[in-house]
């Protein structure tokens, strides 16, 4: 594969890193809860057909401190919609994960022109007593894997030390990804987002991991039936909350027939 290019901007004074790959009409994707520390299959199988734009968030891998000065909610979007102008994604095609597909959602709800296509992969946001989320940061440390990955050898991939990076600097990077989540989503990950639901036009996919323990399949058909654009929905086996990372090529697949 070829090497992936990496940019620098900055989102309210914080350094934020841009990874750029492939060609075509230009694809944003925001990564899920952990942040993107290093470059993941599933990234190369969507810059096949794709011009690929993967931008940061504050806090997370490659997003700095940022996070630090984000106290409301607003505050979030504003910074996340900041990101993607400055990555060149306005008027894009935008994907998301997680905590990414939140955000995503949440741009394509309050500026629809932004936003061409839509595609969510298991998004935070909704909460349901009688039918509630796990809470990630509730969670020992050793559980996070087999939460986040059908296969938890995945994420222990994704989140080791690579050879020659500072041993020291690497783990606080992993904790304050967390940390940055949490200042979204804690506690347990309730936005109300269906509120905003109705203002999404962009068509979406909704695509959900058969074995995804942190968010209910059940809220899929809440989100498909709360946004205007129309939807469609996916099951992917074999995966878990993260199924980008469980299943690269079938969700990049699903995403890439989906975007035309």
């Amino acid at each position: 594969m070829n090497e992936f290019e990496t940019l620098t901007v900055s989102v309210n004074g914080f350094p934020t890193r841009i990874w750029r790959k492939g060609s075509g009409p230009k694809l944003g994707f925001l990564a899920g809860y952990g942040g993107l520390p290093r470059w993941m299959p599933f990234l190369d199988e969507l810059a096949k057909a794709r011009t690929l734009i993967v931008p940061s968030l504050p806090g997370f891998p490659g997003g700095d401190r940022g996070h630090s000065i984000l106290d409301t909610h607003l505050d979030w979007l504003l910074a996340v919609r900041d990101t993607l102008d400055q990555a060149g994604l306005s008027g894009a095609d935008l994907a998301g994960s997680s905590v990414g597909a939140s955000l995503a959602a949440e741009v394509a709800a309050l500026w629809p022109a932004t936003v061409g296509k839509l595609a969510l992969i298991a998004p935070f946001g909704l909460f349901d007593e009688k039918n509630p989320p796990t809470d990630p940061w509730a969670q020992r440390g050793d559980a996070v894997p087999g939460l986040m990955c059908a296969d938890p050898e995945i994420w222990k991939v994704m989140k080791a030390t690579p050879e020659g990076a500072n041993s020291i600097e690497w783990p606080i990077e992993q904790v304050r990804a967390n940390e940055a989540a949490a200042r979204i989503f804690w506690p347990l990950g309730n936005t109300r987002i269906e509120k905003r639901l109705r203002l999404i036009k962009s068509p979406t996919l909704l695509l959900w991991g058969e074995q995804d323990k942190i968010m209910p399949r059940d809220y899929a058909e809440v989100f498909a039936k709360g946004i205007a654009g129309p939807t469609t929905t996916k099951i992917i086996v074999g995966a878990g909350h993260l199924a980008e990372h469980d299943k690269p090529a079938e969700v990049a697949q699903q995403i890439l027939a989906f975007m035309g």
